[in-house]
């Protein structure tokens, strides 16, 4: 299988967007990793969990986004990926910054 790597990262970044639409939909800060809730005290626990999935749907979209150019090239899938992800961390920084919520 030579594109099993492109099809894992399909999925994977299907998994990722589906855990943002769940934490997007459920607003439940509980959801969030234990040291992610331990190490910030957010103002309002349901506007942060809102723009945390935000973050990770960016961080999903850029890694499906690889993933599908991926099936087809290989090399610029996975720079794609690389830039993209480093690209959405940035962006989702601009869009939720710290000490907001």
């Amino acid at each position: 299988m030579e594109n099993g790597f492109a099809v894992l990262m399909i999925i994977f970044a299907g998994i990722l967007f589906l855990y943002a639409a769940l934490l997007a939909l459920t607003k439940d800060y509980r959801m969030l990793p234990y040291k992610t809730s331990f190490s910030v005290q957010p103002k309002n626990p349901k506007k942060y969990t809102v723009q945390f999935a935000k973050a990770v749907a960016l961080v999903a979209c850029a890694i499906g986004i690889g993933g599908v150019v991926a099936l087809r090239y290989a090399l610029p899938g996975a720079l794609i990926m690389i830039i993209g992800t480093i690209l959405a961390i940035v962006a989702a920084t601009k869009l939720c910054p710290p000490g907001k919520y």
